[in-house]
């Protein structure tokens, strides 16, 4: 299965859909844009911005290889400038060392989804908050249509950057459709119903 880059991305909203665990839905401005190495060449100038960029998790993983711009990076990591996304076939466990480390300083991660019936990105999610601990904010990218926000909601994702054809006002409404849940999941357990 051939994988979209983000560059050729389909366009999201200028709003992203953010579910706090124990919040409430809400829309807010989407300050992220996702950034290809491959494809856009060079970082994005972030002092001159007040955009926030992620960045494939590949790349910062070579460049904290290289330790050439290792500071600068980290620097602006923990400034709330620099996240990660991680692609549909990253195998984060491998990296679980790196992603620990990135608690200190990366204020949000990300999955892509490359293709709506493509769903390893949950996985990456799941595997983020269940194993690896992660209690800051990720957001699902990529082709993101209405139908993955339950799901996505139950596995660990907490805001959710919908593809630009994607009705944000249904998307909100999403939330409130089922008030039993049959699985257990990130955000609490499932709900017990009474017997007769």
């Amino acid at each position: 299965m051939s994988n979209l880059s983000p560059a050729s991305l389909i366009q999201s909203h200028a709003q992203v859909l953010l579910f706090p665990k124990g919040g409430k839905p809400s829309l807010v401005p989407n300050e992220w844009q996702v950034w290809d190495a491959q494809e856009q060449g060079k970082l994005p100038d972030l002092e001159n911005s007040k955009n926030k960029v992620l960045v494939p998790f590949t790349w910062w993983c070579a460049q904290m290889d290289s330790s050439q711009n290792e500071a600068d990076l980290l620097a602006k990591a923990k400034n709330g400038q620099i996240g990660v996304w991680f692609a549909a076939d990253d195998d984060i466990l491998k990296h679980e060392e790196l992603i620990n480390a990135g608690k200190q300083y990366w204020p949000l991660v990300a999955a892509y989804f490359p293709l709506f019936r493509d769903g390893r990105s949950f996985s990456t999610a799941a595997l983020l908050r269940d194993r690896l601990g992660w209690d800051k904010e990720i957001r699902m990218i990529g082709d993101v249509l209405i139908d993955q926000l339950l799901q996505g909601a139950r596995v660990g994702f907490d805001s959710f950057a919908l593809r630009h054809d994607q009705n944000l006002d249904v998307a909100l409404k999403q939330f409130d459709l089922f008030t039993v849940t049959t699985q257990n999941s990130w955000r609490g357990k499932r709900s017990l119903l009474a017997t007769s």
